[in-house]
């Protein structure tokens, strides 16, 4: 795995771990989500303000965005998808 599959990799792992979506991390982080997407699909180089914008709002130190990924892991599971329900 080359360094962008890895950030993005550990993006997904620890935006759906969070929770987010991509639209609400986008959101949070002041970033295009179609532009997330392509972080986590590893298609982009992204700049030092966009990891810190990213580990902003998951949390977490830009350190955890470079974590090597054990190579029997399995891709992390998307969230289920549309609105949620509101609460009565």
């Amino acid at each position: 795995m080359d360094v962008r599959e890895t950030i993005g990799w550990n993006l997904r792992r620890l935006r759906v771990a969070k929770g987010l979506s991509q639209e609400r991390l986008a959101l949070e982080s002041e970033i295009d989500r179609s532009y997330v997407g392509r972080v986590e699909r590893g298609k982009e180089n992204v700049t030092v303000s966009t990891l810190a914008a990213f580990a902003r709002v998951l949390d977490v130190d830009v350190s955890a965005l470079f974590s090597p990924i054990d190579p029997n892991a399995q891709k992390p599971n998307a969230l289920q998808s549309g609105r949620k329900r509101k609460r009565s």
